[in-house]
């Protein structure tokens, strides 16, 4: 498996990749493919926190990291992470998490937070962000809103998470 970071020409298979991954996701809206297109459009983009991980030259799996703020920091925003069923269930999403936290690490950001699986992103690292005192910026059970913490000496954030506006979350 290579992981590399997503070109303009991977866009309509990253596209089909997000759609299929998400097609029979317990919690999901439906809309993932759409919000990638429109976080890529944003000021929230960062390109090289856009990956993809590639088997036999085939894109089977896609993570984006996005700009979000904390009270005056600038931190990250995992969503949303996709792997194609067929390659499910052998490690490509955790591979695509550690990479992405490899890269964010060296752009100088401190903390990722996710919105997902309580027993799924604890196996990359993710706690409640309640114990940073990370909140979300809508109603979730805490275990559901996770963070983590990419350099060791990040200072504390505590405050609400301000999305991009390309979530609709006002």
């Amino acid at each position: 498996m290579e992981i590399r970071q997503e070109r303009a020409d991977d866009y309509n298979t990253v596209f089909q990749v997000i759609t299929e991954a998400f097609s029979h996701a317990e919690h999901s809206d439906g809309n993932e493919q759409e919000l990638v297109t429109l976080l890529r459009a944003s000021s929230s983009f960062i390109p090289e926190l856009s990956l993809v991980a590639m088997e036999d030259g085939k894109i089977v799996g896609h993570i984006l990291f996005t700009r979000i703020t904390i009270r005056e920091y600038v931190e990250l925003a995992l969503a949303p992470l996709s792997v194609l069923p067929a390659y499910q269930r052998r490690g490509i999403g955790l591979a695509l998490i550690r990479e992405g936290h490899r890269i964010a690490k060296q752009l100088g950001y401190d903390y990722s937070v996710v919105l997902g699986s309580p027993t799924y992103y604890p196996r990359a690292g993710y706690l409640p962000a309640s114990l940073y005192g990370i909140e979300a910026p809508f109603e979730v059970q805490n275990e559901y809103f996770m963070a983590f913490k990419l350099q060791d000496d990040a200072p504390q954030v505590k405050g609400l998470v301000k999305y991009d506006s390309a979530f609709g979350i006002d």
